[in-house]
């Protein structure tokens, strides 16, 4: 692999907590590669601008919300999960050429993988918020027949229904509420920003299913704590953060999310200690 110092950064408003230059300074190092990625404050404002005024030393650049839509229209290429949700969280630079990708969905699919869920047929999605789709779609790739959608607000739920139908999803749209009264999951995938409280706890039922929290800030979330407390299975959000970062590692070393890295488990292995 090529050991010319190359330029890459998480772009996002705010940026200074992101835990992407940990993860990636320590797969690169590990690869031998003399690239630099830093973490930049930008807003969708700035971002025609920012892409507009790099050099040939950029590789590549990671995207947190609402940048990961905002980008979509500023890009040459954009692959099938990115246009699917209407996200594209990777870009890569290379040859004058912009191409955008979404790792978000391979990140979730990993990551519930590695906790050994690798099937299912019927999930729960809590909250639309900006990993919802992503999440919808790992689902589907999962093997989900149907799923249903809680949202505090139901009547806000037409995009998440519409793309559930793209994906041959049979998608139900239900108040947050009937959080309480699900009997029936294998998986259950909570988007709320921040770990938000539900407001609503958990059927005995449900907390048999597998919970993945996509929050890891602050940690537990309320609905880890009623996971943990009933002796349920949880993934932590910090996997899937990992898991596509690894996605996004490859294609800024390959251009290929599919290409595995030399020795991959050893570079997984030194990005889970730098967490």
């Amino acid at each position: 692999m090529a050991s010319d110092r190359r330029r890459l950064a998480v772009l996002g408003s705010p940026i200074a907590h992101s835990k992407s230059p940990a993860l990636h300074r320590a797969a690169y190092d590990l690869l031998g590669l003399d690239w630099e990625y830093t973490a930049i404050e930008l807003d969708g404002a700035g971002l025609r601008a920012f892409l507009d005024t790099r050099d040939a030393s950029w590789r590549g650049l990671s995207l947190t919300m609402p940048l990961k839509q905002d980008v979509l229209p500023l890009l040459d290429e954009v692959d099938e999960l990115a246009t699917l949700t209407n996200a594209a969280n990777t870009v890569l630079l290379a040859d004058g050429v912009r191409r955008g990708f979404n790792t978000d969905v391979g990140g979730i699919v990993r990551a519930l993988g590695e906790a050994g869920c690798d099937r299912i047929r019927h999930g729960v999605l809590v909250g639309g918020g900006a990993t919802a789709a992503s999440a919808l779609a790992a689902m589907a790739e999962l093997g989900a027949a149907s799923v249903q959608v809680l949202l505090r607000r139901p009547g806000a739920g037409g995009s998440v229904a519409e793309l559930g139908a793209r994906l041959g999803l049979a998608v139900e749209v239900r108040p947050i509420a009937d959080l309480a009264t699900l009997e029936e999951a294998d998986l259950v995938v909570s988007t709320l920003p921040g770990g938000a409280d539900p407001g609503v706890e958990a059927s005995a039922a449900l907390r048999r299913a597998t919970l993945f929290d996509v929050a890891y800030a602050p940690w537990p979330t309320r609905l880890v704590s009623q996971w943990l407390e009933a002796g349920g299975t949880v993934v932590h959000g910090l996997e899937m953060l990992l898991h596509q970062a690894v996605l996004q590692v490859r294609i800024f070393a390959s251009g290929d999310p599919f290409q595995a890295l030399p020795d991959e488990a050893a570079v997984l292995d030194v990005m889970r200690r730098s967490l």
